[in-house]
């Protein structure tokens, strides 16, 4: 376990061996991996490349085993593995225990953008990913910059992160930049004492994650699971949310 792919290792090692899948489903925007105790999901990723690693179906499969696929370079494979690790560390028993379980009835306002508004008014902030709303809600307050892999008017190529990110007071990352190996260098590049928050359904809550400098994480615990994956089977990319939580939790040093 070293270098950028110890993130990885940490989450896969964390998986208890013995814990069966029981259904994976690849829709247009999300996948899921369900076991007998949780549904995790992440952001279908449909990029084919590299050599295959999955020779079978995933029903059946140790869920250590499928969740080891976030290394794949198939990034297709990788969404899968990283379902998996949500499965597990996503799961409603461990969020709760985090302190990251957002009170009964409230859904909304738990978002990346809403809790660290104030933490990024007259700041300069970079946000890796073309996420909904930006211009609205953190356009007026900050000096804003995104990062896109697949650049809109306005944005920058994903690559100026290399030149800009050491300059940020505050960055938000999407959570799939675990599925294309990203994360690790992009936290590398991060500024010691900037506010780093990852964000997004693909995100693994996953406390060890301090000490790579993340301070907070916004992931998704999905509570009705046959909403879920009917909402992923069906290619309802919103609907999703409707099936569980979004989840906030600030990282400290004692966490790790």
């Amino acid at each position: 376990m070293s270098g950028k792919w110890k993130i990885y290792d940490e989450l896969i090692e964390g998986i208890p061996a013995g814990l069966k899948v029981l259904d994976c489903a690849v829709g247009p925007h999300w996948t899921y991996v369900r076991t007998e105790i949780s549904c995790g999901v992440a952001h279908t990723v449909d990029q084919r490349a590299g050599e295959a690693l999955l020779k079978g179906p995933v029903a059946g499969m140790d869920l250590q085993d499928v969740a080891a696929l976030c290394r794949s370079w198939d990034f297709l494979e990788a969404t899968i593995g990283m379902a998996a690790v949500n499965a597990w560390y996503n799961r409603p028993e461990h969020v709760r225990a985090m302190g990251a379980m957002p009170e009964p009835g409230n859904r909304k306002g738990n978002d990346a953008f809403t809790v660290l508004g104030p933490r990024a008014e007259r700041k300069k902030v970079t946000v890796v990913g073309r996420f909904p709303h930006l211009e609205k809600t953190l356009g007026p307050i900050c000096e804003l910059t995104v990062l896109e892999r697949d650049p809109d008017r306005g944005d920058l190529p994903d690559s100026a992160c290399e030149y800009i990110m050491q300059d940020q007071d505050c960055v938000i990352i999407t959570g799939m930049t675990f599925t294309n190996k990203t994360l690790p260098r992009l936290l590398e590049l991060a500024r010691p004492d900037a506010v780093v928050a990852l964000s997004g359904p693909s995100v693994p809550m996953y406390e060890g994650l301090a000490k790579y400098g993340v301070t907070h994480l916004f992931g998704f615990c999905v509570s009705e699971e046959e909403e879920a994956m009917q909402a992923i089977r069906t290619g309802k990319h919103r609907e999703l949310f409707s099936s569980g939580y979004m989840l906030n939790c600030t990282l400290t040093a004692d966490k790790t």
